[in-house]
């Protein structure tokens, strides 16, 4: 019976997930037609104004040779019509000289005879009809403004759409996921050396296999591109998966994208927990602040999660005022842990917040700084039981390492109330890398990954990021992955290392 609930449950298991597969697909089709249907329409729109383009163009030279032919047509009329003028004129004063000389042939007085023959001869050197030339100054040929768009046409008609690039193709192979960058490479299926570069698009997304429409990010866009690969540097990875997808261009248009490429990219994410953290202290997502006032700023927030225990709320508050009061109640060490919501989950000189996401398998990376005038912080695991009086590293139940900038200055690693001074500078940033399975937590200088200190030990319940602070603030950097630095000095590890146990014969 119970192997075939099993068997059932499994089925069910894979149906379910065939379902969501199809209605992913389904949702894919859908957006796919309708994208059809909107780039065909844009797609006619650009044809449609092109083809006005052309057109417009073919008017503006039309009306341009027009003009050419006319203005020929009018400056050969005006000279032909000069020069007919000068003819006419020519001819009439000619004219009017022939009658006056055919008339002078009958005068009979020799003396009148002389004195007409000297004004015939005077006028006709005078006379513009023999200074005339007559032959026309333009000719009635038009030829050279005749056109022949023959080459043209042969042209307009070879008019087609325009080259695409195929899809590139993403190696996942060659693809590297490493220290919060993601290296994409991908490659032609043939080569296209009119390609002038690539776009990259991405999103994060908490799916696996192919990307869905619903329910997702927006692409994020990288264009200009030169080469086949691509580095994406400093992500946060807050995400169990990335997207990628590229396609080529050249001078004119965009190809086809690539089949898209899902990558992993799982880190440990957490925020601190403002609603169990001390009352002296300011917590935002992944800033915490020592508040002397009493972290009034943030109990706006917690309001509505404490309605039944608004009372002790005003309680605590009281007792806050005083700075750091005695404690009247025992640890919460020896009973269940506090619920979480009650802001009385630390208390005392416990100035401590937790991280909001426990740790209980993997090997886990994240890096905390402090503010420059923090008097005193510490930085660890616990284990869910801490007490709401206990600081870290004061029980065997906490690991941390611990910085005092107050009256005098100290580096030092702590548990079960055990101090080892640590003979090294305070870094700016401290990285801490927690390997449950192999019971090791071990802190680094962020920037140039050398070990501070490491504890061996067996967790033996899931652990939660710890955090002190007094006079000061800290700030966290989650969604890392374990650096290859840290990964490499784990596996050669030397004399630097310290363990719990080296700590059990040395007294605070």
């Amino acid at each position: 019976m119970d192997s075939q609930k099993e068997a059932l449950q499994r089925i069910i298991s894979t149906l379910a997930n065939k379902n969501d597969e199809i209605q992913n697909f389904i949702d894919t089709l859908n957006q796919t037609l309708k994208g059809v249907q909107e780039n065909s329409s844009n797609i006619l729109s650009e044809l449609d104004e092109e083809f006005d383009s052309l057109y417009s163009i073919l008017d503006e030279v039309k009306e341009s040779m027009i003009n050419s032919i006319k203005q020929e047509q009018a400056r050969k009329s005006q000279e032909l019509q000069s020069q007919l003028s000068q003819c006419n004129n020519a001819l009439e004063n000619s004219e009017e000289l022939l009658e006056f000389a055919t008339r002078s042939l009958d005068i009979k007085e020799p003396e009148e005879f002389s004195k007409a023959a000297r004004q015939i001869k005077d006028r006709v050197t005078m006379a513009s009809a023999f200074r005339l030339s007559l032959k026309p100054k333009v000719s009635d040929n038009m030829t050279h403004l005749m056109v022949d768009f023959s080459q043209e046409r042969q042209i307009l008609q070879t008019l087609k759409f325009l080259p695409v690039p195929k899809a590139p193709e993403i190696d996942p192979v060659e693809c590297l996921v490493a220290d919060n960058s993601v290296t994409v490479a991908w490659r032609m299926p043939e080569e296209d050396n009119k390609i002038d570069h690539f776009i990259l698009e991405y999103r994060k997304t908490n799916f696996d296999g192919l990307p869905r429409v619903k329910d997702e990010r927006c692409w994020e866009i990288i264009d200009n591109i030169k080469g086949t690969e691509y580095t994406l540097s400093g992500l946060k990875f807050d995400s169990k998966y990335m997207n990628f997808r590229v396609r080529a261009c050249n001078k004119a248009v965009a190809g086809e994208y690539s089949d898209p490429v899902t990558l992993e990219t799982k880190a440990l994410n957490f925020s601190l927990d403002n609603s169990s953290s001390h009352l002296n202290l300011r917590v935002e997502d992944t800033c915490v602040e020592w508040d002397p006032t009493g972290g009034k700023g943030q109990e706006s927030k917690i309001k509505g999660k404490e309605n039944k225990g608004s009372a002790h709320v005003t309680s605590l508050k009281r007792h806050t005022r005083s700075g750091t009061p005695s404690p009247k109640r025992t640890s919460t060490g020896s009973r269940p842990p506090a619920v979480r919501g009650s802001r009385d989950r630390f208390t005392g000189e416990s100035y401590t917040v937790l991280g909001d996401t426990a740790i209980e398998s993997g090997q886990h990376y994240w890096e905390v700084k402090a503010q420059k005038d923090c008097k005193s912080y510490s930085v660890g695991v616990a284990y869910k039981t801490l007490g709401k009086f206990d600081q870290l590293g004061k029980t065997n139940t906490s690991w941390c390492i611990h910085v005092n900038n107050w009256l005098q200055n100290t580096f030092a690693a702590k548990h079960n109330n055990k101090v080892k001074a640590l003979d090294v500078t305070v870094p700016e940033r401290i990285g801490v890398f927690c390997d449950f399975d192999g019971g090791q937590l071990s802190f680094y200088d962020a920037n140039s990954k050398q070990l501070l200190y490491s504890f061996k030990t067996k967790f033996t319940q899931p652990v939660l990021p710890g955090f002190m602070v007094w006079c000061g603030g800290l700030s966290l950097n989650t969604g890392m992955q374990v650096p290859s630095a840290v990964r490499t000095l784990q596996k050669s590890e030397n004399g630097m290392t310290g363990s719990a146990s080296s700590l059990n014969n040395i007294t605070q």
